[in-house]
């Protein structure tokens, strides 16, 4: 592995890990749940990169068809939730 790469990725494993306690202090915290949506959209972004970097530090595969489901979810339940609160319903 690169050297820049060795020191790379265990610190923006650090960054992400922050980041995803900063969005979940603000899940809990939110005053409004707009807030809330928006803190669980950028808890699973961060959480799909944390896959891609354990991915990248693992050489496996799955890794990335993970983080790709994990997207596809994730942008799913964010535009189901974005519709339950704009409407009050999901299926109409």
């Amino acid at each position: 592995m690169n050297p820049i790469l060795s020191w790379a990725l265990p610190l923006a494993l650090f960054m992400l890990a922050l980041a995803m306690a900063c969005t979940l202090a603000r899940l809990i915290k939110g005053p409004a749940a707009q807030d809330r949506v928006l803190a669980l959209d950028c808890m699973y972004v961060n959480g799909m990169l944390v896959m891609l970097v354990l991915g990248i530090i693992y050489g496996d595969g799955h890794y990335f068809e993970a983080a790709l489901l994990v997207a596809l979810l994730g942008f799913v339940s964010t535009t189901a939730m974005a519709k339950f609160l704009l409407r009050g319903e999901v299926i109409e």
